[in-house]
């Protein structure tokens, strides 16, 4: 099949970086740090800084792992965006799993640029045993991941 420009899934990119960012700042002018407010019986909303990635590993760690957090990012980004350039249009899946991880890169590396850390606060728990901490860019990240996954399982990838 004819491969043709699918950068239309920038857009999507962009709306889970806008989400990201508002959802972000939103929590940065509610919240004081630290604060949590319950939202439900498994659901928390509490301000925390993440110096790591997702699940907070590497947070401890020294400035080696925010350059390499970051830098990373920005090498799959732009991996991702060729990828979608050179995607075939009709792979909407692939393309939209591509857009997820994209959008949530960018958010974090933002944060990471801007703050020196990220912005996470969402908690998922049950009872005592509470989930790592994360955010609109790391739910996008994992989403678009598992479409991948998906179509690496099926045995259908580009």
């Amino acid at each position: 099949m004819k491969k043709e420009n699918n950068l239309r899934w920038a857009g999507l990119s962009l709306f889970v970086l806008l989400m990201d960012g508002l959802s972000k700042y939103e929590v940065t002018q509610t919240f004081t740090l630290g604060q949590a407010k319950a939202m439900g019986p498994y659901l928390n909303l509490v301000f925390v800084y993440n110096r790591g990635t997702a699940f907070g590993l590497l947070s401890h760690s020294a400035v080696w792992a925010y350059w390499f957090l970051t830098v990373l990012a920005l090498v799959v980004s732009v991996a991702i965006v060729v990828g979608l350039y050179q995607l075939p249009r009709n792979e909407n899946w692939q393309g939209c799993g591509l857009a997820f991880v994209l959008g949530g890169a960018l958010g974090n590396v933002w944060d990471r640029l801007t703050l020196g850390r990220v912005i996470d606060f969402i908690d998922f728990h049950i009872q005592s045993w509470h989930f790592a901490t994360f955010n609109v860019a790391d739910a996008a990240i994992t989403v678009g991941a598992v479409m991948l996954l998906w179509k690496i399982v099926r045995g259908k990838v580009m």
